[in-house]
C-alpha cells in the first residue's frame, strides 16, 4: 500500500501555470542603427519588427520540464510503501521475587530426590529456575535481601540474565538479618516506574523483619496503592524461636492487603506446591503491539528526474537540432 507522509504538497503542481502571467525574457539582438530606415523597409518590402526575440522551448524540452515538476512534488510528497502488519507479543505482567539471603536460609532442612539435604536458599533456587523456565514472556525482576534489600536486576525479559544473577546468590551476601519491609518498598519503587498495571510480587523468608525503615505492614499497605500484589512465602519450620523465629502472622497480613496469598512450605514439594498455585492464580497475560514496516520511496522520483535531464542536456549539446526560436 502506497501512502504520502506530505500529500498536500500536491497543491502546489498548478504552481507553474502562474508563470505564464510573468513578463517574458527578452534576449537583445545586434543592430545597425541607419538614417534611411524607412526607405529600407519600403524597397525590402519587409515589416518592421521588435528588436529583441524570446527563446520558445520545443515540444520536447516543454514535456521534460512538466515532468520533472512533476517528479519533484511526487520525491517532495515523500512516498512511502506500508509493508504487511506485523504484530508483536509482549507480557503484561512484571513481576519481582525477593529472595531472603540472611543468614538463617543457610539451614539445611530441604529433602532433594536423593534424599539428601540442601540449605533453603539452595532449593529457592532450584524452584526459581523452573518458574523463570515456565514464565517465558513475563518480565521477571530480582531483589535479594537480608540486612539491607538490594535491587539485583530490574524488570527485563533476559531470564539467561536473571538466572545468573539469582545463582550467583550466596547466603549472608546481604548480611544476617532480615529487612522485609525494604525488600517491599524497593519492589514498589521499581514498580512505579513500570507502565504494566499487572503487578506481582513473590516474597520468600524464612525469618522475621528486623529492622526495617519501613514497617512491612506498611509497606504493603503502600503496596496495596500502587496495584502491587504480594505472594509470600514461609520457609521452614513455624516452631523456630529467637532471631530466627518465622512470622508467619505478618506474612499472611501482607498477603491480605495487597490481594495475594501466603504459602507455608516446609518440604520440596510444598514449596513446588506454592509455584504452581500462584501459576495458576497469575496466568500469563499478553499485550499486542501491531505496527507495518515502511519503506521510503521517494528516491526514485529523484533519480528518475536526475537521469532524465542528463540525457536531455547530453541530448542538447550533442548538436542534434531542437525547434529553432521563431522571432516575435
Amino acid at each position: 500500500m502506497l501512502e504520502f507522509v506530505f500529500p498536500w504538497l500536491f497543491l502546489l503542481l498548478p504552481l507553474p501555470l502562474l508563470l505564464r502571467f510573468l513578463p517574458e525574457y527578452l534576449q537583445q539582438n545586434q543592430m545597425v542603427k541607419v538614417p534611411f530606415f524607412n526607405k529600407l523597409i519600403e524597397i525590402s518590402g519587409d515589416k518592421a519588427k521588435l528588436g529583441a526575440k524570446t527563446q520558445q522551448p520545443s515540444r520536447l524540452q516543454k514535456s521534460v520540464l512538466i515532468i520533472s515538476w512533476l517528479l519533484f512534488v511526487l520525491a517532495a510528497a515523500k512516498p512511502q510503501w506500508l509493508q504487511d502488519p506485523i504484530v508483536q507479543t509482549k507480557s503484561a505482567r512484571d513481576l519481582m521475587v525477593a529472595v531472603d539471603a540472611s543468614g538463617s536460609m543457610a539451614t539445611t532442612d530441604f529433602k532433594v530426590a536423593s534424599d539428601n539435604t540442601v540449605d533453603r536458599l539452595t532449593m529457592v533456587k532450584s524452584v526459581l529456575k523452573s518458574l523463570a523456565m515456565e514464565r517465558k514472556n513475563d518480565r521477571l525482576g530480582l531483589i535479594v535481601f537480608g540486612s539491607a534489600a538490594y535491587l539485583q536486576m530490574p524488570f527485563s525479559e533476559d531470564h539467561a540474565t536473571w538466572l545468573t544473577l539469582l545463582n550467583e546468590t550466596e547466603i549472608a551476601m546481604a548480611g544476617q538479618s532480615t529487612v522485609i519491609g525494604d525488600a517491599i518498598g524497593i519492589a514498589i519503587k521499581h514498580f512505579e516506574e513500570s507502565e504494566t498495571k499487572n503487578r506481582v510480587l513473590i516474597l520468600l523468608t524464612d525469618g522475621n523483619d528486623a529492622g526495617s525503615k519501613v514497617p512491612p505492614i506498611d509497606a504493603a499497605k503502600i503496596a496495596a496503592s500502587y496495584g502491587v500484589k504480594i505472594y509470600t512465602i514461609a520457609l521452614g519450620d513455624p516452631a523456630t524461636i529467637g532471631e530466627r523465629k518465622l512470622d508467619s502472622k505478618t506474612l499472611k497480613r501482607i498477603a491480605e492487603l495487597t490481594g495475594g496469598n501466603f504459602y507455608h512450605a516446609m518440604d520440596t514439594s510444598q514449596l513446588s506446591q506454592a509455584y504452581l498455585n500462584i501459576a495458576q492464580l497469575e496466568p500469563q497475560t499478553y499485550d499486542s503491539i501491531s505496527f507495518r514496516p515502511k519503506q521510503s520511496m521517494h528516491h526514485i522520483p529523484l533519480i528518475t528526474l536526475v537521469i532524465m535531464n542528463l540525457c536531455m542536456v547530453v541530448y542538447i549539446r550533442s548538436g542534434i537540432k531542437v525547434k529553432v526560436p521563431y522571432d516575435q
